[in-house]
């Protein structure tokens, strides 16, 4: 599919509904989850229900995020993300909805994102709902467990490091300072659902777009998925940019296997 092609079917048509994965944030230093296959090539992540009933797992949760905080927290958006907030500023799209937690969109300016899983920079009290922010949460974390200080590790797209089992068993985990609860991200595990506000607002955002551009993602999550097979059934044009295979390659009307920051090129921004 020529380049020229996608750019004339882009530009027919305003308000595109912008989904995007990890892809898009490769470029600021964060890694993906699957390879170009669409194949997870990471360690099983902790369910929404491993997290709730075992101690030993949130340990082993917290001691690895406080090592892979860091390099989320100094994250920059890329250029790619930057040409997305021109491309909304030229009115071509109804919103943005993301997989990442990252929060990427919002620092590089955009103003119409919703986070589909969550957000890392911030943690939710179990017990009573007292909301705290990640980075505060750190220090805390860190002044209980100074070892973690200088502990490295393979760091995910929802900063979850690779480091020893040993390690992840020594932590002291922190408790929320308000009622000392459990505290959680707040961010959609694995097995956990998507909040009902967030799904009313993307329907929202959904039934204002003229079509779906899908960047950086393999939509193997059924969350983000279903907006492909939504657009399909309401004949919305399905256009794909992501360097390996998705979910709904079937689905498109047109597939670019390239990296997201050709979206520059294809908006002329």
């Amino acid at each position: 599919m020529q380049l020229s092609q996608v750019q004339q079917l882009l530009s027919s048509r305003q308000h595109w509904l912008v989904i995007t994965g990890a892809g898009i944030s490769t470029e600021s230093g964060i890694p993906t989850y699957r390879n170009d296959n669409g194949d997870w090539v990471r360690s099983d992540p902790i369910t929404h229900q491993q997290f709730l009933e075992s101690e030993d797992k949130r340990k082993r949760y917290w001691a690895r995020s406080a090592v892979g905080w860091p390099m989320i927290a100094k994250a920059r958006p890329s250029k790619t993300h930057k040409a997305l907030v021109e491309i909304e500023n030229k009115g071509f799209l109804s919103g943005l909805i993301t997989q990442n937690v990252d929060r990427l969109h919002q620092k590089a300016g955009h103003n119409k994102v919703i986070d589909l899983h969550g957000r890392m920079d911030r943690v939710k009290c179990l017990s009573c709902g007292n909301a705290e922010e990640r980075s505060d949460l750190q220090l805390r974390i860190i002044d209980k467990n100074r070892f973690l200080e200088s502990i490295t590790g393979e760091v995910a797209p929802d900063g979850d490091a690779s480091i020893e089992e040993e390690i992840t068993e020594r932590i002291d985990i922190v408790a929320c300072k308000n009622c000392n609860g459990v505290l959680m991200p707040d961010v959609v595990f694995y097995g956990g659902s998507v909040p009902k506000q967030t799904n009313e607002a993307t329907a929202k955002l959904y039934s204002r777009s003229k079509g779906l551009l899908v960047l950086g993602s393999s939509l193997m999550v059924y969350s983000s998925y279903r907006f492909c097979k939504l657009a399909k059934q309401d004949s919305k044009p399905i256009v794909l940019i992501n360097k390996g295979k998705t979910r709904a390659d079937e689905l498109a009307d047109i597939k670019l296997v390239e990296d997201c920051s050709i979206i520059e090129e294809v908006f002329n921004v």
